[in-house]
């Protein structure tokens, strides 16, 4: 057999049919190997035990199909055979016939059109399918002036180069492109992709094979697939959301949007790896977030808030990222996605209606909207309960008469897991003055009888979410006092919990073995680094972060 690699020289030597030796390096087996020329002939070689058998090929040089889309290039390269053994000494017209047939189908297969073309005389051979891409029937007659009219003309001119270059004796005699085809008889534009080779006698062109494949399906998937990544990438430039990818193996972000420069107040260059964004990521919530990347990772899609120190200015902003898995072809998750929303101070100002009774829900949107509120509704209770943990802060309105009692413990659910929902629960007690008790206890926040009154629902709504917003208040002011406390040196911090302790600018200097002078000093920078200007509220600042005073003085 020969050898695989078609550049080197084969282990065997061929004969012609006259009985000629042919060199290793121009027998037509290694001539079509290397797509120098399509093939059809019969040979005799001889095998390792000496003795001699005929075989017959058939072939035509064509481009290497690449994993789904054929694209041909003069660096690969491959050859479509039919190698067929014979048994008698000489051909048969009806072998030869079944060749070309199994040549043909595997051409069929694959979809591919053969051409040939003489430059010399301008002849050219064109099967059927190459003349219904260019909208003619299969017995139309085809000329240069036939084929080129039908090349768009945006193409025409990369097309007539093609041509020239393939025809020139210096070149490497190869006609490889992808164009537009305006169809002559229905008008219908194609995409064409061909790959030929030259063949050249004394310097001089001599004719042209190859094969032509439409490829206008996969165009207009490439076109489709540019078209979504362009609105994506408008969508991105312009959202004031983070849109990010990561790599999960390799850990790398491979895609920040610019609003990364709003929200963390850093370049998409300064946040480079999972572990970069990681360490912006406020002490106390980290842990979380590399939970979640490791869920993940599993295949879970998870809704999380924290907060980041921004590395620029150190200021503390509340982040709202949603992550989600994305799946390889073979199915693993090697990357992941995700959409951070900056949330910081935001005034919860969201009703989520839970009410079964159509009429009863009306009633509800129609005073709540018109107040300025965006009212999501749900059916029950358990359709609230499964995306709790993606909703944004705001009000809760569990209709009970309607949703039953057994509502109730999505009330205490949403207690348990201190989400920013606090629940006010509207019903009809029927005389049982232990439900509006029962429904507190649950965890909601107040409990209104039916027909409730409009001015006070209202009232009960404004409530909750101004306890909302007064807890959002003091988480920022908690987060500020930490930073701010964190900015102290630890002789600093010493002089502080003294001050807390009541200690005096003598009594603290004692304990630590300091001047008065250099403690007054240091008292100054503290309150400077606090940015309170009296001792009560430095005392308050230091209380938020849960600094304690020293027992030693």
């Amino acid at each position: 057999a020969p050898g695989a690699d078609a550049g080197a020289a084969p282990r065997w030597t061929g004969y012609a049919a006259d009985g000629t030796i042919l060199d290793a390096h121009d027998h037509p087996f290694a001539k079509a190997l290397r797509g120098d020329v399509a093939l059809r002939t019969r040979f005799r070689h001889r095998t390792d035990d000496g003795s001699e058998r005929w075989t017959r090929i058939s072939g035509l040089p064509l481009g290497r199909p690449a994993a789904r889309a054929w694209r041909p290039s003069a660096s690969e390269q491959a050859v479509l055979l039919i190698v067929e053994e014979e048994n008698e000494a000489g051909p048969t017209a009806e072998a030869l016939r079944r060749s070309e047939a199994r040549m043909q189908a595997a051409a069929d297969l694959v979809g591919l059109s053969s051409y040939s073309w003489n430059p010399a005389t301008g002849a050219l051979t064109w099967d059927r399918r190459l003349k219904a891409i260019w909208g003619l029937p299969p017995d139309a007659h085809v000329d240069r002036a036939v084929w080129m009219s039908a090349v768009h003309p945006e193409d025409r001119a990369r097309v007539e180069d093609a041509l020239a270059r393939c025809c020139d004796p210096a070149g490497e005699g190869v006609y490889t492109l992808e164009h537009r085809v305006i169809g002559i008889g229905d008008g219908v534009e194609r995409w064409v992709a061909t790959h030929g080779r030259t063949e050249f006698e004394d310097g001089r062109p001599t004719g042209v094979v190859g094969v032509a494949l439409d490829i206008t399906e996969r165009k207009r998937d490439e076109t489709a697939r540019h078209e979504r990544e362009e609105r994506f990438r408008r969508f991105a430039e312009h959202s004031t959301n983070v849109l990010w990818l990561a790599n999960l193996e390799s850990r790398r972000l491979t895609y920040l949007s610019r609003a990364i420069r709003h929200v963390w107040g850093v370049a998409p260059e300064r946040l480079r790896s999972i572990d970069s964004w990681l360490a912006t990521i406020h002490p106390d919530d980290r842990d979380s977030a590399n939970r979640t990347v490791e869920q993940v990772g599993n295949g879970d899609v998870v809704v999380l808030e924290y907060r980041i120190l921004r590395p620029s200015d150190g200021i503390v902003r509340r982040i709202r990222d949603t992550f989600f898995p994305i799946r390889s072809e073979d199915g693993r998750i090697r990357h992941m996605g995700g959409i951070a929303e900056d949330v910081t101070g935001r005034t919860g100002a969201r009703i989520y209606v839970v009410d079964e009774d159509a009429a009863s829900r009306q009633a509800l949107l129609t005073l709540l909207q018109p107040a300025g509120y965006e009212v999501q509704v749900f059916a029950n209770a358990t359709a609230l309960a499964e995306i709790a943990g993606s909703l944004q802060p705001g009000c809760v309105i569990l209709d009970i008469e309607a949703a039953g009692p057994e509502s109730l413990t999505v009330a205490k659910a949403l207690k348990a897991s201190r989400l920013a929902l606090p629940v006010l629960v509207i019903g009809r007690s029927h005389g049982d003055v232990g439900l509006g008790v029962r429904a507190m206890k649950a965890g909601a926040v107040d409990y209104l009888e039916k027909p409730w009154q409009p001015a006070a629902l209202l009232t009960a709504v404004s409530a909750a979410l101004a306890e909302l917003r007064t807890d959002s208040e003091r988480s920022q002011a908690r987060d500020d006092a930490k930073l701010r406390i964190g900015a102290l040196s630890a002789r600093e911090r010493e002089v502080l919990e003294g001050l807390l302790a009541g200690g005096t600018n003598k009594s603290i200097g004692r304990a630590l073995g300091l001047s008065p002078r250099t403690v007054e000093i240091h008292r100054a920078h503290v309150m400077e680094t606090l940015g309170v200007k009296t001792l009560p509220e430095a005392v308050l600042m230091a209380a938020r972060a849960g600094v304690q005073p020293t027992d030693s003085l």
